[in-house]
């Protein structure tokens, strides 16, 4: 038996979710989820009340008036995590901060715009001028992720404060809490040691706060095929590794997930290929990727927590393959829990040896 397979027989097999509010939670664990795999932040602030505050902290012109904004949300963001850590009370929580580029927070009609100039102050010329700055020609592959935590660093501060504060709040309560502080789209390891760097600063400053210190992890989503060759090196720097197989998909396939449908039906009823790579895990290409990024993360560090969060996550051929390469657990939406324990417990009689 090899030793990644060891690692899991001994440890456990298991399935969390993906959820990213209180309810979602609560659903996926009466579901039997043993702890989340995802939780999206930048979903928080699409909740009312945050979206506007948001977009000001988006147009503000220089940084101290950024960190003026941001602070108005950190205890909207506070209040969010905590009533997720005690939802998955004495069960692991993997957040990842914030992913999508900023323009997908911005207003995009005429009257959206108009509205939020009326509100803001800030006038129409000017807020469109802003707005246009921040197209991409290729957002999926431009300035979001890792990349918006090391230029606008002020965010991730924010949400990592939040993440720390909640935990700790809850500590206190006798709620036992495991936060797991997801950095995404990471493609060197010199991204997440900068950012690691900065995450440790804000958590001994709220340890010191509070009063109190609860343990915590610092990952990466490895999502960019780089990421995944290179993984010997990410690994000296993350406490875990969590598959992010949509991206990894899109980038090596060179597939848009958005716009693939266009012709992957046809592709499929031709059989140039057998199966939709965004439903199932290619594991014949994506899935080298993913089995060489836990070969060189374990070779660092024998037991690095591994998992995987996205679509292929709750997806019976994908848990099986999850399980042969040595993952100790996969995340998938609360509804599709059961279905994936199934898969799960499937995986580990069928490959038992």
């Amino acid at each position: 038996m090899s030793a990644v397979r060891k690692n899991i027989k001994e440890k456990g097999f298991r399935v969390r979710t993906n959820a990213d509010l209180p309810k979602d939670a609560k659903l996926a664990r009466d579901f039997g989820a043993q702890g989340i795999g995802l939780t999206r932040t930048e979903h928080m602030f699409f909740d009312e009340g945050k979206l506007e505050i948001f977009q000001e902290m988006i147009i503000a012109e220089d940084l101290e008036s950024r960190k003026k904004v941001v602070k108005r949300l950190l205890p909207l963001q506070r209040k969010d995590f905590a009533g997720i850590f005690k939802a998955m009370d004495g069960l692991p929580v993997t957040i990842r901060l914030l992913d999508p580029p900023l323009h997908e927070f911005v207003p995009k009609t005429d009257a959206e715009i108009k509205a939020f100039a009326a509100k803001s102050g800030v006038p129409v010329k000017k807020l469109k001028a802003k707005i246009d700055s921040l197209h991409e020609l290729n957002p999926m592959l431009g300035h979001r992720g890792c990349r918006l935590g090391i230029t606008y660093p002020e965010i991730y501060d924010m949400q990592v404060q939040a993440i720390m504060e909640a935990a700790c709040d809850v500590a206190k309560k006798k709620v036992k809490v495991y936060p797991e502080i997801m950095i995404p789209l990471i493609g060197t390891a010199e991204e997440l040691r900068r950012l690691r760097e900065n995450a440790e600063v804000v958590i001994k400053e709220v340890f010191a706060k509070k009063k109190i210190k609860v343990k915590y992890w610092i990952g990466t989503m490895i999502e960019i095929p780089r990421a995944a060759l290179t993984a010997d090196k990410v690994a000296e720097v993350a406490d875990f590794f969590s598959f992010g197989t949509n991206d990894l998909t899109q980038m090596t396939f060179g597939y848009s997930r958005d716009d693939a449908g266009v012709f992957l039906p046809e592709y499929i009823e031709k059989g140039v290929l057998e199966n939709d790579p965004f439903q199932a895990l290619d594991q014949e290409g994506v899935g080298q990727l993913v089995d060489m990024g836990i070969s060189k993360g374990r070779s660092v560090k024998p037991d690095l927590k591994i998992g995987i969060c996205g679509e292929h996550g709750g997806e019976p051929s994908s848990i099986d393959f999850c399980y042969r390469v040595g993952m100790n657990y996969v995340s998938c939406s609360p509804y599709r829990v059961p279905i994936a324990r199934l898969a799960a417990a499937q995986a580990v009689l069928r490959n038992r040896k």
